[in-house]
């Protein structure tokens, strides 16, 4: 084909040249045939001569990979020299030192190459042992050069080679964590106590860690959540019962074989104050003697706590009360003084309790031995009563009642009449029960005024105190009306006049207020005469009829008590020529009364 003409020849000179460039790869020899046509003849004489050519190489081809970059998986654990990968480049020169591969290899990082590359097989082998934990992947520039004669003229190629060491379960897992841990012993259920952290370099399920409580959990009271690795509170804790907790943990990878790692952990658990302290006894019983110098010993209380520490180092109180400042009790030691002089009479129990943050408490009973140092005590300075006069003899009129502080025969009263009563009253020992002892009359005596004694019955040097008593004695109409002058006589002149006071009636009534009120009245009504109820007045209330006039007139007097009494009188009235003669009907009068009859009975 005419493309493929890479020669020309000169015709008339013979000399041959190029057409076209070579290629030594396409075609490396030449086999021309030259016809020569000898034009002196005649006819022309042809002749052949063949003409062989042989094309000299030359370094004009690089050698190349199939790949710019590749990736290459091994893993670590495989023995120094295993094969890893076989590079193959390729060269388009023809001859021999034009086209032979040497390969070289060169590392990204610094450090040691743990690879061998063969110059010319191009087979890259482990030089070291591998370990993906120290180094995951390297990344090498593997180089292809041709070996022309002229190293100027040498070509080469490269690649870039990612080789990926691949993880083997080599490593076991390893603690990172503290072996102990301290947790406070009031914590909330699911507490966390500690973070249990184990590490494995191993890649993907090598180094997947899951924990496990082997051993010191038998009372359930810790929980491990195996993928997080934390372990909480199953139970309350309580350090009274158990101080410290020795768990065995196990961590294991989830590689094929496994592999694993023990750790003994320690929990100690720290006190809190959460025990009250308690008394041996809980209630304590003394005694001691009123009236005493301050200072005097009372008695030793004492506490135990089973916290740890200063929880369980107790301080001593006295509970506050009215009267505390009255004792002293030794913070560290218990013991109870005085700082005053007692007195029974105002205080006899105190309590005691424990630290101010936890506190226990016990009543310590104690009893102050009596001295007769209380008068008896009335319930009132002066006692005042109103009783009615027709009281019963023997009728109770006021209990009395004093009270003594003291104790026993100190605190034990009895009750004594003093002053004059006339006879009047009296006064039970025991009870203070004062009672009347004959019958009362206001109109004799309205009141009675005296002292009611109140003694202990101390043996020895008793006390007393005294109180007045009055006694008020209420009226009773039980009095009748008594008329001053009975029959009353009364002179008048013929020719008085109308509306004249002829006569008055006088009447009295001992009785008080109402009952002692008196009012008059005619037992038989009149026309000629008329009486004033309140004054007693007789009032004329027409002439006389005659010269010779006389009248006897009834007149009542009545008070003004809820069952009246009455009283009755005569009123005699006459002129000055008449003076009638009084008389009686009978010289004799005789009637019957039953007894029990009711004042003021006709």
């Amino acid at each position: 084909a005419e493309d493929d003409v890479h020669f020309e020849i000169d015709s008339l000179t013979g000399d041959l040249f190029l057409s076209k460039e070579l290629d030594y790869e396409t075609a490396s020899h030449f086999l021309l045939q030259v016809l020569i046509k000898d034009y002196n003849n005649n006819p022309p004489q042809n002749n052949t001569a063949f003409l062989s050519i042989d094309v000299e190489d030359q370094n004009d081809h690089s050698p190349y990979f199939q790949d710019d970059f590749v990736v290459i998986g091994i893993e670590e654990n495989v023995p120094v020299g295993t094969l890893v990968y076989t590079f193959n480049a390729k060269d388009g020169d023809g001859s021999f030192l034009n086209s032979k591969i040497h390969y070289s290899l060169e590392m990204s990082s610094t450090g040691e190459n743990p690879f061998l590359i063969h110059p010319l097989d191009g087979t890259l082998t482990t030089a070291f042992p591998l370990d993906r934990e120290i180094t995951r992947s390297v990344i090498l520039t593997v180089s292809a050069a041709d070996q022309a004669i002229n190293m100027t003229h040498r070509r080469l190629d490269s690649l870039a080679a990612k080789i990926l060491i691949l993880d083997v379960n080599d490593n076991s897992p390893s603690f990172t964590s503290s072996p102990l841990s301290c947790v406070v012993e009031d914590v909330e259920l699911g507490f966390l106590v500690h973070h249990i952290i184990a590490k494995d370099p191993d890649e993907g399920r090598n180094g997947q860690v899951t924990y496990h409580i082997l051993a010191g959990n038998e009372n359930k009271a810790f929980v491990l959540d195996k993928i997080t690795g934390l372990l909480t509170t199953a139970q309350l804790l309580d350090r009274e019962i158990q101080e410290h907790y020795s768990l065995t943990i196990m961590a294991v990878d989830e590689g094929s074989p496994a592999l694993s790692a023990t750790q003994v952990i320690t929990i100690i658990v720290l006190d809190v104050n959460d025990e009250i302290p308690i008394f041996l006894k809980q209630l304590y019983e003394t005694t001691v003697h009123e009236n005493q110098d301050p200072g005097e010993f009372v008695i030793k209380v004492e506490a135990v706590d089973r916290d740890a520490g200063m929880n369980s180092l107790l301080q001593y109180e006295i509970l506050p009360g009215a009267d505390e400042e009255k004792f002293k009790i030794n913070s560290d030691n218990g013991e109870l003084i005085t700082t005053a002089s007692l007195d029974r009479e105002t205080q006899e129990f105190f309590s005691i309790k424990g630290s101010p943050s936890r506190s226990s408490t016990a009543q310590l009973r104690l009893t102050v031995l009596d001295e007769n140092d209380h008068n008896p005590l009335f319930a009132k300075t002066q006692y005042q009563i109103s009783v009615r006069e027709d009281l019963e003899e023997g009728s109770d009129i006021l209990d009395i009642f004093a009270s003594d502080e003291d104790a026993g025969l100190n605190g034990q009263v009895t009750y004594s009449l003093i002053d004059d009563t006339s006879g009047a009253f009296a006064i039970n020992s025991v009870t203070g029960s004062i009672v009347t002892t004959k019958a009362l009359d206001r109109e004799t005596k309205s009141q009675y005024t005296f002292r009611v004694v109140a003694s202990d019955c101390s043996t020895y040097l008793p006390r007393s105190t005294t109180v007045s008593v009055v006694v008020h004695v209420d009226d009773v109409n039980d009095n009748d009306p008594i008329f001053l002058e009975n029959p009353v006589r009364a002179f008048i002149p013929a020719e008085a006049p109308v509306n004249e006071t002829v006569a008055t009636v006088r009447a009295e009534d001992v009785d008080q207020g109402s009952n002692g009120d008196v009012v008059f009245s005619l037992i038989v009504a009149e026309t000629v005469f008329q009486i004033d109820a309140k004054t007693g007045n007789i009032i004329l209330l027409e002439p006389l009829a005659s010269k010779n006039f006389s009248t006897q007139l009834l007149v009542t007097a009545s008070d003004q008590g809820i069952s009246p009494r009455t009283a009755t009188a005569m009123v005699i009235i006459f002129t000055e020529e008449q003076e009638e003669e009084i008389s009686f009907t009978h010289s004799l009068y005789e009637a019957v009364v039953p007894e029990n009859s009711e004042a003021g009975g006709h």
